[in-house]
């Protein structure tokens, strides 16, 4: 029988799906393609000539298939570029999340580990409110996961343009419901929310609005943006 991730921690996932795919294609462009480097004992990350400040998530064994949190890292426990994977655990205590606080997540029965790895690392950067995550080859047997620690890296912002793909791409990630997708996307920016049986809406921070329609099986209907840019003469 194949495993999936707890259910809580699935909800958690598609509260930041649309936020952080949309800050994800935000951070991939703002880094160069190239090789790259890293002092952890520095905090220090660097690809294609661009240094960030960063903070070690985990590393991914890719023949035992399994998750290890910096945390728990000998090499690395108790030292400043665990930062994050210890608010990332504390907040799995706060909230009774396993894959939060186990320091070793077995992946190998998901029907596929290395999208349950990913998973990890995506919804610890929604957790962390992250501009980004970094996966990159270690070693022959293990991958890295990082998240930038950075005020250097930009942050998304609400596009009246892109809103709609942003949503729907975020609400279709899980195949969940596209209500908690919203919602979080919404929570994440900050932007004012009006909810009613079938729809949600927010004030965007040009002036306009959003209004999103579901469907009876909690998928998006519908995204409808006003720009609230004024009616041309």
């Amino acid at each position: 029988m194949s495993m999936t991730f707890s259910d809580p921690f699935l909800h958690l996932t598609e509260q930041h799906a649309a936020w952080g795919a949309e800050q994800l294609e935000t951070f991939n462009e703002y880094m160069p393609m190239g090789e790259w480097s890293a002092d952890l004992g520095q905090c220090l990350y660097r690809q294609a000539g661009r240094e960030l400040r960063v903070s070690l998530l985990g590393t991914f064994d890719v023949h035992e298939q399994s998750w290890l949190w910096a945390w728990a890292n000998p090499g690395f426990a108790g030292s400043p570029v665990v930062a994050a994977a210890e608010r990332v655990r504390a907040y799995g205590q706060a909230h009774a999340l396993s894959e939060f606080t186990d320091e070793l997540v077995p992946l190998a029965g998901h029907d596929e580990p290395r999208r349950a790895v990913e998973t990890l690392a995506f919804t610890a950067m929604g957790v962390l409110g992250a501009a980004g995550y970094i996966g990159v080859q270690a070693s022959a047997d293990g991958r890295a996961y990082m998240v930038p620690d950075d005020p250097q890296v930009p942050r998304a912002e609400p596009d009246a343009i892109t809103l709609p793909r942003v949503l729907l791409t975020g609400a279709g990630l899980l195949g969940g419901s596209a209500r908690r997708a919203v919602a979080g996307y919404f929570g994440h920016h900050d932007l004012p929310q009006r909810r009613a049986e079938d729809r949600m809406s927010a004030g965007l921070p040009n002036g306009g609005t959003v209004d999103v329609l579901f469907d009876d099986l909690d998928r998006i209907a519908s995204v409808h943006v006003n720009s609230g840019a004024p009616a041309s003469a």
